[in-house]
């Protein structure tokens, strides 16, 4: 798999993740921002959830429009905050997976660890092309260029080898 759609590998409890690494020229509070921030997450996150809890609190996330109309999904899921250390780590379970966004100053900026622990390792495909679509927006909020594509159909086109 390309490095850049993440890399796949076992863990030691014999799940699998994906992990992706972004360099970004921002500072953590900024990238902090577009991974917890509601409004900058409607744009990619696949799901309505609110992220600024408090760790042990339960989550819930909940389907988007787009999702139903696309996919005609109707149920939320539930999930709880496993850390929450503004701006460095936001680690949460979601549905049975591990979700963990690690932020590190750099001097050019951020480094962005997102590492996926999934439920179902035949979903390493698809899981990797939507957070690789999602990242992509992420990073034009964050250099302030306008999205002007639907983050659904970029994962599709990932998913087919786009």
């Amino acid at each position: 798999m390309d490095g850049r759609r993440g890399t796949v590998f076992g863990t030691e409890d014999g799940r699998v993740a994906i992990r992706f690494v972004r360099l970004l020229p921002h500072p953590p509070e900024k990238v902090w921002r577009a991974i917890t921030d509601p409004g900058q997450l409607a744009a990619w996150f696949p799901g309505v959830v609110e992220l600024d809890v408090p760790v042990g609190s339960s989550l819930f996330f909940g389907v988007t429009e787009e999702q139903r109309r696309r996919y005609g999904m109707s149920e939320g899921s539930t999930g709880r905050m496993l850390r929450n250390e503004p701006p460095s780590v936001l680690e949460y379970e979601w549905a049975g997976e591990i979700l963990t966004w690690e932020i590190t100053g750099t001097p050019e900026g951020s480094r962005l660890v997102f590492t996926n622990v999934l439920s179902d390792a035949s979903a390493a495909g698809p899981a990797a092309a939507g957070w690789e679509a999602g990242l992509e927006v992420v990073e034009a909020q964050l250099g302030g260029r306008p999205v002007t594509w639907n983050p659904l159909d970029r994962a599709e086109e990932l998913a087919a080898g786009g």
